[in-house]
């Protein structure tokens, strides 16, 4: 299992330690948090003492992402992101990790501070459109000697919880890789090799 997640591990690592130096008591918003990246950076952000807003898919990514340590957590598809971030933070949340991008992202782009910082892996489409007082940094996970050291450090400190949707055997990889086409996916799809 530990290959099969080492790749979204550096994502959410590096996501919301590189590219947004989250810090102590920040407010963290995390669009895409019930997916497999996103899974992972909730755990992560809560690691840095962050206040953590989840952005998930439907109730049982809701439940889920609560379940695995953000304060508040919302269905991105049915509730007002923009009035919930403004609840949540009453001056604006400081960051944004987008693992998700279209009209929900420039929501959670309305609720950034100015000036606000934005997170993204290269692949998020649409990518999220600049504004002037944004800071959006695109980035990909790099894996090195530094950064499995950090990585480790990282999960033994969060006591690292990563959710599997499904499993099945190599012959199936067809199957898995249809049910991730129908999308709602709420953690990992893995493929048994023996």
């Amino acid at each position: 299992m530990a290959v099969a997640v080492l790749r979204f591990c550096l994502t959410a690592l590096q996501g919301i330690d590189y590219a947004l130096g989250v810090r102590r008591c920040e407010s963290v918003l995390t669009i895409g948090a019930s997916g497999g990246v996103g899974t992972l950076a909730v755990q992560f952000a809560k690691l840095r003492g962050a206040r953590l807003l989840a952005i998930a898919s439907g109730k049982d990514g809701v439940a889920l992402v609560h379940l695995l340590g953000a304060d508040t957590s919302i269905d991105g598809r049915r509730e007002d992101i923009r009035a919930v971030a403004h609840q949540f933070a009453s001056e604006c949340v400081d960051a944004v990790l987008a693992l998700t991008g279209g009209q929900a992202l420039e929501q959670c782009m309305d609720a950034l501070r100015h000036p606000g910082r934005l997170a993204y892996p290269n692949g998020v489409e649409p990518e999220p459109a600049k504004r002037r007082w944004i800071r959006i940094v695109p980035y990909d996970a790099v894996a090195g000697v530094k950064e499995f050291a950090h990585l480790n450090r990282a999960v033994m400190a969060a006591q690292l919880r990563v959710p599997i949707a499904a499993e099945y055997p190599l012959e199936e990889a067809a199957r898995a890789h249809q049910r991730l086409a129908e999308g709602r996916v709420l953690g990992k799809i893995l493929l048994r090799v023996r």
